[in-house]
C-alpha cells in the first residue's frame, strides 16, 4: 500500500505543478500565451484557440487532481488486515484466596464439644 500512495502523491504533485504553470501562463485580460506569438502570428493560429486549449488543459489538470486525491484516500483509508493491538488494563489482579475455586476442599468433621453436666 505504501508504493501505491507515493506513486499517486508523485502524479498528484506533478499534475500540481503543471497546473500552477498553465494558470501563470494565462492572462486574465485575455492576452496570456496567445499575446506572445505577436500580431500577425496570432492572426493565422488564432488566439481562440490557445485560450480554448489553457482552459480546457486547467480543467483537466484540476480534475484529475481531484480524482488522484480521492483514489488516494479510498484506497489507503481502509484499516490493515492486522489487529490492533489492545492495550493492558490498569487495574489490579483480583485477589484470589488461598484455596482455588475450582478444586474441592477436603471435607472437614464438626468438632463435637461435649455436653454440659449438671
Amino acid at each position: 500500500m505504501d508504493s501505491i500512495f507515493i506513486l499517486l502523491m508523485v502524479l498528484i504533485m506533478i499534475a500540481s505543478i503543471l497546473l500552477v504553470i498553465i494558470v501563470m501562463a494565462q492572462n486574465p485580460k485575455g492576452g496570456g500565451l496567445s499575446s506572445t506569438f505577436g500580431g500577425a502570428s496570432s492572426a493565422q493560429f488564432g488566439v481562440q484557440r490557445t485560450n480554448d486549449f489553457m482552459e480546457k488543459a486547467t480543467w483537466t489538470l484540476g480534475g484529475t487532481i481531484i480524482v488522484l486525491i480521492l483514489l488516494s484516500v479510498v484506497i489507503t483509508g481502509k484499516p490493515s488486515a492486522a489487529p490492533v493491538p489492545v492495550p493492558a488494563s490498569k487495574e489490579a489482579p483480583a485477589k484470589q484466596s488461598a484455596v482455588p475455586a475450582n478444586s474441592t476442599a477436603p471435607a472437614t468433621t464438626p468438632v463435637q464439644t461435649p455436653a454440659p453436666t449438671k
